[in-house]
């Protein structure tokens, strides 16, 4: 009997034990996830302020009629090379995730926070199009959106697993529509894409959000310190590009332009 409760302790004692580590992972994840959200609209809203002038004079090109973009802003929402930074996020992203294992925690974390960065430069031209107004109450009914589905995948006794593959079909599905009406530039194609999009990152909100659980609780016995903060470092991720990609999907619908 002595027996039997020791054992029942030590099992016990190991539960809280990994409870207290879950909650401390899933607060880096959340923690690193909202310093890359920072990150992202600085550099967004620095960006497209220094793309505009009211200055004729150091105007490259015209906007409206008090407003004209720099040359700066120019060479990047003009040129050629507005489609590199279009397209840097993604082949930041596909680099990134074959590059984890080959990266230290720390490491990984800086790429994460230059990923952001570069994500901030890629969606600036939302400052120009849309009011400010409305990009703070998208942001708003966004992270109110996102931190209702994250709470339901954490919480839920539901195993989400199943849609996952539903849901990364329809995102492939919907990367390379989104490609083709650029070339196509069709509004009901664009209104199509948006409504889908909504959906498809919302599931994905509570999908990743059980999965990043479930992961930890699946190689918390390992106590491999360095594995698990690049689990929180990618959790990180997945969680971050399901909040700007709702984020931006909804403003779509409920921005108001310029």
């Amino acid at each position: 009997m002595a027996q039997f409760d020791t054992i029942r302790s030590a099992a016990g004692s190991r539960a809280v034990q990994i409870d207290e580590g879950l909650r401390a992972h899933m607060n880096k994840v959340y923690g690193t996830m909202s310093v890359g959200m920072l990150i992202t609209f600085a550099a967004a809203w620095a960006i497209s302020g220094l793309a505009v002038t009211t200055d004729p004079s150091a105007a490259a090109a015209q906007l409206s009629a008090d407003k004209f973009l720099t040359q700066f802003g120019y060479s990047i929402y003009a040129s050629p090379l507005k489609w590199v930074i279009m397209f840097a996020p993604l082949a930041f992203v596909f680099g990134f995730s074959a590059a984890i294992n080959r990266l230290s925690a720390a490491a990984a974390q800086l790429v994460f926070y230059a990923f952001a960065f570069v994500m901030g430069l890629s969606i600036s031209s939302i400052f120009l199009v849309f009011t400010g107004e409305s990009i703070i109450q998208v942001f708003l009914i966004t992270a109110i959106a996102f931190a209702g589905l994250s709470l339901f995948g954490y919480t839920t006794k539901k195993d989400l697993s199943a849609m996952g593959t539903f849901l990364v079909m329809g995102l492939i599905g919907l990367i390379v529509a989104s490609v083709v009406n650029i070339f196509l530039a069709s509004s009901a194609m664009a209104f199509a894409i948006s409504a889908i999009g909504v959906l498809i990152f919302a599931g994905l909100t509570a999908y990743d959000t059980q999965n990043i659980k479930n992961t930890y609780l699946q190689m918390a016995h390992s106590g491999d310190q360095e594995w698990l903060g690049k689990a929180a470092i990618m959790g990180a991720l997945s969680l971050y590009l399901d909040f700007i990609n709702l984020f931006m999907f909804l403003l779509q619908f409920l921005g108001n332009r310029e």
